[in-house]
């Protein structure tokens, strides 16, 4: 740590002052204003790292600080009683907010948070033991009028468990960390001239920023209350504000960039070096006639493209239906309610996603395909419906049979749930934007990918021509109908090697069980409407049976089965990848999912594949894979720092370069131009 400049010498001195005369004048109190508490994480192998946690829980109107307060306050201290060869390493703080009280700027935390602690477990350790950790912390609570010192001792045990035993994360852990500053893998840069600091960060150019905010972790570099100004360079974020009257570029240091209210941040070293002049300024939040416009529209195209995507390829046999369908008087009525099916279905997943992220989950875009249930519920409607397209049953399903506004509706939410879980070109940085931007812009592009998956069938009900073209109705429609179970009945299979990936063969005998009983009672259904009864009862069985798998599909822990694949890839972390640039060599890491079409042909067509493995080979290149199949919080936090909300994401890692980001449908040549370039 450098020396302290007089500025800041004299706030802290204040700061202090004030602190001391507000503890002396207030009441002994039972309790701490924030709860705090410590545990392990755990079980670790010997030689391993544990991480260790302090939960905090400040009482209404009472925050904690940051490792650099700002300009009141102080941060936490940490006075460990370890056993002989444990170590504790450099805690690790979420992303701050900023609170401004009179002329001052602090850096607190107003809600629950949590500080990680890396504990070294050493190699002579023995298995199956308990070894105790004692911690005696000093912390400062304040509100916008007190402040009061406290402190705490507080007590935990480690368990030592048997060499190569894989530490399994836990649910509050991974919240946690999830609420960290994601690590940057290149440095930014900071410069100094007259009064004011400039800092350059590399942020991709896709990603959206939205009311940002820039935490310096050192003490005598710049002025806290000061504005910050933000513009963009190509892949650099610039910050400029007011430097601290003794400041210099002469030392590395850390800081922290809040990238919006819901506190996503990015972790970086800045470095003395040149600072990009210029830039597109950065306005607090966007607005309508800028990049905002810019991102609706690429949500639209998305949506348009998205009919056209391999990961469409199952619902393709419910919109040629309804296209075919649509050649008739009202066809309009039709088309819009498909499209509020397809509304309702994108804005309600939208919603969710943003809730989920709010509250801490790290989730992107298609999570709902990362959870076994839906799987396996989704497994169950697809074969129902393979099942009526072939004529074992006759009822009328949604959009299948019968001309009913309700079942375009319930089409449209079927389509737009199964024709999302891919990202594709445009649609990629409007979603990624779309998880940084506010709510209501964020709803916005939602509204507008809805709109663009949606458009063809909105002209077809509204233009006469097009329906013109179209065939007349007539008996061709049963047998196209019984046509179209072929491709519904291929999704269905995907849908099966989908939910044995995600669980292994017990989910998948669960979810065979309940399609086999859910079409058995569908077609008894069927049989009763023909014969003039009600089938309200098999059609009621029906659902509960779906619905009880999908409920115990959520409460199993299914392993997922391993495979094989051509390339010797290794699993992401960001370890892994840090290691791999350090070794001189090219890397590509790709971000995958066993529920992503788009993924899998890309794989198929150009990853997985003989002339790519050749060429890989003579380069050195050391391949990382990311399976997003399953919540990965560190894998959404990488798409999050490269502008995706989701996968496909492929990056090209060139020796001593920062990633190339690589369009979302790959070739071999892509791949192999890139390897050849290396070693010519």
């Amino acid at each position: 740590m450098t020396a302290l400049s007089r500025s800041t010498i004299h706030r802290r001195f204040l700061a202090l002052v004030a602190a001391l005369a507000f503890a002396l004048l207030a009441l002994p109190a039972a309790a701490n204003n924030i709860a705090a508490r410590m545990e392990a994480e755990g079980p670790v192998a010997p030689g391993g790292t544990v991480t260790l946690a302090i939960a905090m829980d400040p009482a209404k109107t009472w925050h904690g600080y940051w490792l650099n307060p700002g300009d009141a306050g102080f941060g936490m201290s940490f006075d460990w009683t370890l056993p002989a060869g444990y170590r504790a390493g450099t805690p690790e703080y979420p992303v701050p907010e900023a609170l401004i009280i009179g002329t001052l700027m602090n850096h607190v935390y107003e809600g629950p948070y949590a500080i990680l602690v890396p504990l070294t477990v050493p190699t002579d350790a023995k298995p199956g033991s308990e070894v105790p950790i004692r911690l005696a912390a000093n912390w400062l609570a304040c509100t916008d009028q007190i402040c009061v010192p406290e402190r705490g001792t507080f007590d935990t045990t480690v368990t030592i468990a048997q060499p190569g035993i894989a530490q399994a994360e836990s649910e509050r852990f991974a919240k946690w960390r999830s609420a960290l500053p994601a690590p940057l893998d290149a440095k930014g840069r900071y410069a100094i001239a007259g009064d004011r600091l400039r800092v350059a960060i590399p942020v991709a150019a896709a990603a959206s920023v939205a009311e940002p905010h820039f935490f310096a972790a050192r003490d005598d570099v710049v002025q806290y209350a000061a504005p910050q100004d933000f513009a963009r360079d190509g892949d650099w974020l610039i910050v400029e504000t007011k430097a601290d009257p003794d400041a210099a570029a002469d030392a590395p240091f850390d800081a922290v960039l809040r990238l919006d209210p819901q506190g996503n941040g990015l972790a970086v070293t800045l470095e003395p070096g040149e600072v990009p002049t210029g830039g597109t300024p950065l306005a607090g939040s966007p607005d309508l006639g800028g990049n905002l416009a810019w991102l609706v529209l690429a949500a639209f195209v998305g949506g348009l493209i998205l009919n056209v995507m391999p990961c469409v390829f199952p619902i393709l046999s419910l919109k040629a239906l309804a296209l075919a369908k649509a050649n008739r008087e009202g066809a309009h009525h039709e088309a819009v309610a498909y499209t509020g099916g397809v509304m309702v279905a994108v804005l309600a997943l939208g919603a969710l996603l943003l809730g989920l992220r709010a509250a801490g989950e790290e989730v992107g875009w298609a999570f709902q395909l990362q959870e076994p249930a839906t799987v396996v519920l989704l497994l169950v409607l697809a074969a129902a419906i393979t099942a009526n397209l072939a004529g074992l049953y006759e009822m009328v399903l949604p959009g299948i049979s019968g001309s009913e506004r309700g079942g375009a509706f319930l089409t449209g939410l079927l389509a737009a749930f199964v024709a999302t879980p891919c990202t594709g070109p445009f649609m990629a940085a409007a979603m990624g934007a779309a998880l940084l931007l506010p709510v209501a812009h964020a709803m916005l592009l939602f509204a507008a990918l809805g709109l663009g998956l949606a458009f063809p069938f909105l002209l077809v009900g509204f233009v006469p021509a097009l329906r013109r073209a179209l065939p007349k109705p007539g008996a061709w429609m049963v047998r196209f109908r019984h046509a179209m179970a072929v491709p519904m009945g291929l999704t269905a299979l995907a849908l099966a090697w989908l939910t044995w990936r995600v669980g292994g063969m017990p989910l998948l005998g669960l979810a065979l069980l309940a399609t086999l009983i859910v079409i058995l009672l569908l077609v008894l259904a069927g049989r009763r409407q023909r014969r003039g009864h009600g089938a309200g009862w098999p059609v009621l069985a029906a659902v509960a049976i779906a619905i009880v798998a999908g409920g115990t599909s959520a409460a199993m822990e299914p392993a997922a089965p391993t495979s094989e694949a051509a390339l010797d890839a290794v699993p992401y972390s960001a370890r892994a990848l840090a290691e791999a640039r350090a070794s001189g060599k090219p890397v590509f890491a790709y971000f995958t999912a066993d529920w992503c079409v788009t993924c899998k042909v890309n794989e198929a067509a150009a990853i997985e594949r003989a002339d790519t493995k050749v060429a890989f080979e003579k380069a050195g290149v050391v391949v990382i894979r990311g399976d997003w199949t399953r919540r990965d919080p560190a894998i959404t936090r990488y798409l999050e720092e490269h502008g995706a909300a989701g996968v496909p994401l492929y990056a090209w890692y060139a020796p001593g370069k920062e990633a190339e980001i690589l369009p979302q449908v790959l070739t071999v040549g892509m791949l192999t131009e890139r390897t050849a370039a290396l070693i010519q």
